[in-house]
């Protein structure tokens, strides 16, 4: 039996779900498990084995085969080569985390990481006046900027689902973090800022239409691609949350909530078993 539109959306939307606090939580343990000997090097071994995912996806004739390894191949280089890139040099140089009312509020790598604005607004500057992409958001803005001048004149790059899943997921968080951490400072904003209140709720807003319109795809592959904008969207609202103290984010101590992180776990596990098993049905 073969899973109607719904519950391929809901089934897509809970596992890209899962691999936010679960993605998390496996940085956090790797950092108290590893030593300061082993832990730069077993990030760099996560990118790795990360870029292999990615590469076999792009070789691979299965859209979604190729899709969830450029999506675990993204995370994984997200994880091992960007984050850990932070903490690395973060901690090489001395950069200190940020403190209010006694508590870290921001780690250090996360003070540095906005420092990428430039090559961000590189990558931005590519997808929106040098190529055509499938992305509406990306579409809209074109139309608007080309003076009439028909979208379709711009060429698509060659169009490859593990290559496009893994750009879409590193480009979306690393959007995501910058709009974050632009907000959180008090130089910019703040985090009790009414345009951050904007930002939170908003992104609440806008992933809530995406979900409605995820639940309308069947096709599997489609779905998960479709499913990762609008997790990081809403993600961007959850993790406002959290820096506001309103919702306990038991992933930032997975130790603590190790009863609760396994549940989720094992949830995932499941969820990704029944999905890719009705999916071959």
């Amino acid at each position: 039996m073969k899973l109607t539109s719904p519950w391929t959306g809901i089934l897509s939307f809970l596992i890209v779900l899962f691999t936010m606090p679960l993605g998390h939580a496996a940085m956090i343990l790797m950092e108290k498990l590893l030593g300061h000997d082993l832990l730069y090097p077993a990030a760099f071994g996560l990118g790795v084995l990360g870029i292999v995912m990615l590469l076999i996806g792009i070789i691979s004739r299965k859209e979604t085969s190729a899709t969830f390894l450029g999506l675990f191949g993204g995370l994984f280089v997200w994880t091992g080569w960007i984050e850990f890139g932070y903490v690395y040099f973060a901690n090489r140089f001395g950069v200190q985390p940020l403190i209010e009312n006694g508590q870290v509020v921001t780690k250090p790598e996360y003070l540095i990481m906005p420092s990428s604005y430039g090559f961000w607004a590189i990558v931005m500057l590519f997808y929106i006046f040098s190529t055509r992409s499938g992305c509406n958001f990306f579409n809209w803005i074109q139309r608007k900027i080309h003076y009439g001048q028909p979208v379709e004149t711009l060429q698509p790059i060659i169009r490859n689902a593990a290559m496009t899943t893994f750009m879409e997921l590193n480009v979306l968080l690393w959007t995501c973090y910058m709009i974050l951490l632009f907000s959180y400072d008090n130089e910019f904003l703040g985090d009790r800022h009414p345009v951050t209140m904007l930002i939170a709720f908003g992104s609440l807003a806008w992933s809530i239409y995406l979900f409605i319109r995820l639940l309308k795809i069947k096709k599997l592959a489609y779905a998960i691609r479709y499913a990762i904008p609008t997790v990081i969207i809403f993600w961007t609202f959850v993790e406002i949350l959290g820096r506001w103290d309103i919702l306990t984010e038991i992933w930032v101590e997975p130790a603590h909530y190790w009863l609760e992180m396994t549940m989720m776990t094992i949830a995932f596990l499941v969820l990704l078993g029944v999905l890719l098993f009705k999916h071959r049905k």
